[in-house]
């Protein structure tokens, strides 16, 4: 991106190319990639350096502001992040009364726990799910039995669940929260320890039952 200075303070942030209109002097868009830095500076153009945003994960991030530094001819962007929050929190209106719904009951809006869990029984969902066939099978053929390889799967699956639902539950603040979604990884960039949040038995011995 770039900014338009004039009297030292940001009239302009450019972040495409465009035609310029600079002291009713016309500049085609090509001048942002044609000109070098110190022709654009003298016409007050100078470049704007991105800043570091916050983990949408976990953090809302405010929108930008710029600071122009004459000295260093150039524009710095900031931008200040607050955390989400970790519970769940009763909506209320403007005037602290209880936002209902259409049947009376409290609103809520989730917190990242509470998302986290959801998102981790929606996977272990779509893991089980695959061998759905082999019930459906074994209903309408009772010759047919499910595999103790992928009843032994679903088990370590649901079990998994309740572990990273548990390790969810555990976390004190935002930090330790943080950590669950750590992978950490050997020199040569292999897994050295998968995430606590993505820490599934593997499907080795299942694969040829996967429909």
């Amino acid at each position: 991106m770039w900014a338009l200075i004039k009297d030292n303070k940001i009239e302009e942030i450019i972040r495409f190319p465009k035609t310029m209109v600079i002291d009713d002097i016309t500049h085609s868009r090509r001048i942002f990639t044609a000109w070098t830095w110190d022709e654009l500076n003298a016409i007050g153009i100078y470049t704007v350096e991105a800043g570091t945003q916050g983990d949408d994960r976990f953090e809302i991030t405010s929108s930008p502001t710029y600071t122009y530094s004459a000295s260093g001819k150039k524009v710095t962007t900031a931008y200040t992040t607050t955390d989400k929050t970790l519970t769940d929190t009763n909506n209320v209106d403007e005037d602290g009364k209880a936002v209902l719904d259409y049947k009376g009951n409290q609103t809520v809006t989730l917190g990242l726990k509470s998302i986290a869990k959801n998102q981790a029984k929606e996977t272990a969902n779509s893991l089980i799910k695959q061998f759905n066939w082999l019930v459906e099978r074994s209903i309408y053929d009772s010759s047919k039995t499910i595999p103790s390889a992928v009843g032994t799967y679903v088990g370590k699956i649901k079990a998994d669940c309740a572990t990273i639902e548990a390790a969810i539950d555990g976390a004190s603040d935002m930090a330790a929260f943080k950590k669950l979604y750590e992978w950490e990884y050997n020199e040569d960039g292999s897994v050295k320890t998968i995430a606590p949040i993505q820490n599934w038995s593997d499907d080795y011995d299942v694969k040829t039952y996967i429909r």
